[in-house]
């Protein structure tokens, strides 16, 4: 089998919610990281065998393969195909994996992978809402309802469970979350970003035209004891709006080739994909899916905790990471270094990219050689993706 190498990997800044990428259609955010790959890597963009593009509300503007219209709208030619995928909060990891395997099964010698959710312009629960309000129903079926019988499935929920199922207490969560904030004002303020994110254009209510390069949901004045204070999201619970992910604005991408491309194309590598794997898990508790996954990835790899140099894990809900960490004994120093969706939102059908290049350009940084991300995704399930730093 051959090997998937990663030659460019790059972001935008994350938008809040009616933010600074609230005037962005979805299809031009997305082809501003298609045409930063390019321009990354030189490469003749109508070499580009295919885009995959994770994308979660596939409605309204991100709707008719959201993925080809961001192609149209961007500087790779008509010939480049393109197709949109939904694997929930895992959609552009997956899109990642897929890349990556077209290239090591030697069908494909350049694929981008790369995602794109505006929580703004979609927002988050759309595709279910819209159908349901117009008579068109529920996604779940009598059969569904057989096996799962009053049980809504909610990642609120599921948050909850895990919480509860790991002994962490609201004190655990509120203080990761306060840390989230602190590292990644740390990392914007000594500039670990620069190097993966693209600016994007923004216009301000006066007209004034500047580069969006910094990420919104940043509170560069967050204290724990205003964390703390954040009301619960259910009576009796421990997960509050300041201990779970930001609705976020943004795309984001990585160029996966072959080793023959990157003699064809000149192209420096940055990565090896040493690994992907996905695995179904309890849909109910949904959100625990990441442990053993990543349990089941290192074993199949042939690694152990302690081989890995950086773990991204998505901060969906601050039990999540906190679980993870405790149960496979992840040192924290090499979790989330930069911080999380906690802090840099969670642009849904981006996230997998956006982490990579984050969990890239961090092992750039620091030297490292071996980098672990994976996420929970809505129905319990979680893609485990293993890099290693050239």
């Amino acid at each position: 089998m051959g090997e998937a190498y990663i030659v460019a990997a790059t972001r935008t800044a994350g938008g809040r919610k009616g933010g600074k990428l609230k005037d962005w259609h979805p299809a031009d955010l997305g082809a501003t990281v298609l045409n930063e790959l390019v321009d990354r890597t030189q490469i003749d963009p109508a070499a580009i065998e295919d885009v995959i593009m994770g994308c979660v509300m596939q409605v309204g503007e991100q709707s008719t393969n959201v993925a080809r219209n961001v192609v149209l709208a961007s500087k790779l030619p008509e010939s480049v195909p393109a197709t949109s995928i939904d694997r929930q909060c895992g959609s552009s990891q997956q899109a990642l994996q897929f890349a990556a395997q077209a290239v090591m099964s030697g069908t494909m010698d350049i694929v981008i992978a790369s995602g794109v959710e505006s929580m703004t312009r979609v927002p988050m629960g759309l595709s279910v809402a819209l159908p349901a309000q117009n008579g068109f129903g529920l996604p779940k079926s009598p059969r569904m309802e057989d096996r799962y019988p009053n049980i809504q499935f909610s990642q609120f929920v599921g948050a909850e469970m895990v919480a509860e199922k790991y002994g962490l207490t609201k004190e655990q969560l509120d203080e990761y979350s306060y840390r989230s904030h602190q590292r990644a004002i740390a990392a914007t303020q000594a500039g670990a970003f620069k190097g993966e994110i693209v600016g994007v254009e923004v216009t301000d209510a006066d007209g004034n035209v500047t580069l969006h390069t910094v990420d919104e949901g940043i509170r560069f004045d967050a204290s724990l004891d205003g964390i703390k204070g954040v009301k619960l999201l259910r009576e009796g619970g421990r997960i509050t709006a300041a201990s779970s992910s930001q609705i976020c604005d943004g795309a984001s991408g990585v160029m996966v080739v072959s080793a023959q491309a990157l003699k064809d194309h000149g192209l420096t590598p940055l990565a090896r994909v040493h690994h992907v794997s996905v695995m179904g898990h309890d849909p109910v508790i949904m959100l625990e899916a990441p442990i053993p996954a990543a349990e089941r990835a290192l074993k199949k790899a042939g690694m152990k905790v302690s081989d890995i140099d950086l773990f991204e894990v998505n901060e969906a809900f601050a039990s999540v990471p906190v679980a993870f960490a405790q149960h496979l004994g992840v040192d924290e120093s090499k979790l989330n270094v930069n911080g999380g969706a906690i802090a840099l939102g969670h642009p849904l059908g981006a996230s997998g990219t956006k982490l990579m290049s984050t969990l890239l350009h961090g092992l750039q940084a620091r030297g490292g050689r071996y980098g672990l991300q994976t996420m929970c995704e809505g129905g319990g399930l979680a893609n485990v993706t293993i890099i290693e730093r050239l």
